[in-house]
């Protein structure tokens, strides 16, 4: 294979120019099942090279938005806690300079240093896995701790888990109790992501939307090199639906949980095609931009 840049495709604008700024955050201690997401950003930037800067679906050339890939966050080493505090510090410089934070995992712990910094938010938590335990392995900050901490910063009203069909029993109860809105895989499948989406929209109002994209919430028959591979999920499809949904209000975006040691490419593949994919739907469609 020929030699590639270091850096996500066409994301060459400076930091001060650009719009959107992508960086990776290569971690995984906390991993319960497979190891290597740490390797995922660099390998979704060399899948990224996979594509022509002009995308057909979306009719965006990409050698024309503004983007950075600022490299890799250096928290491999660090504790989960640690970690979010860098992802944290990262990511507030670039929403207070009115940038968009395109995250690359790594585990999904990782999305928790990016929430730190958003107010008045609706989370769109993309998942297998429900992600909410108060904690895990002695560890409030473990990556199956995920979305309950993130319902530390936002108001449960302002969540949404969608794609879930893995949950230990208390744990669900728990969420229920505290009134967290949660859509199965199966609910998605059976009623169609469309009457799911126009269900969303008419109780989300103006509010701005933060979409988290654990990779495992994708059908395993797709995206087979993820941490945590869950049977019967959603199409790579419902997830662009999604994105192009809200891609007008779309303040940050993360991907996580792919593990590039567990397939031939394919999962890095579609990836950095979906990452693409949303930072052409939000240059489209985000007035803010």
């Amino acid at each position: 294979m020929r030699e590639f840049p270091n850096y996500f495709a066409d994301a060459e604008e400076s930091f001060g120019k650009s719009k959107f700024i992508i960086f990776g955050v290569p971690y995984d201690k906390t991993s319960s099942f497979r190891y290597g997401a740490r390797l995922a950003p660099k390998e979704i930037r060399l899948a990224s090279w996979n594509f022509e800067s002009f995308d057909l679906f979306t009719g965006v050339d990409f050698s024309e938005i503004p983007m950075h890939d600022h490299g890799d966050l250096d928290v491999e080493e660090k504790g989960s806690r640690e970690m979010i505090d860098e992802v944290s510090k990262f990511s507030k410089r670039i929403i207070e300079n009115g940038k968009i934070p395109i995250a690359i995992g790594g585990e999904h712990s990782i999305s928790v240093g990016v929430l730190e910094n958003l107010d008045d938010i609706f989370v769109i938590f993309l998942d297998a896995h429900l992600d909410f335990r108060d904690k895990y392995e002695n560890n409030r900050y473990n990556h199956a701790c995920t979305l309950r901490r993130m319902a530390d910063k936002v108001d449960m009203d302002n969540i949404l888990a969608l794609g879930v069909r893995s949950a230990e029993k208390n744990e669900l109860e728990e969420a229920r109790k505290k009134g967290l809105k949660i859509i199965t895989s199966k609910e998605i499948r059976s009623r169609g992501i469309e009457s799911i989406l126009d269900e969303m929209s008419k109780n989300l109002g103006e509010q701005n939307v933060y979409i988290s994209l654990d990779f495992d919430v994708i059908d395993p028959s797709h995206a087979p090199g993820v941490s945590t591979p869950e049977p019967f999920g959603i199409s790579p499809e419902d997830v662009i639906r999604i994105i192009e949904r809200f891609s007008d209000r779309m303040v940050g975006f993360d991907l996580v949980e792919v593990c590039p040691t567990y397939d031939m490419g394919i999962t890095s593949i579609l990836a950095a095609k979906i990452i693409r994919i949303a930072i052409a739907e939000i240059w489209k469609n985000n007035p803010y931009i």
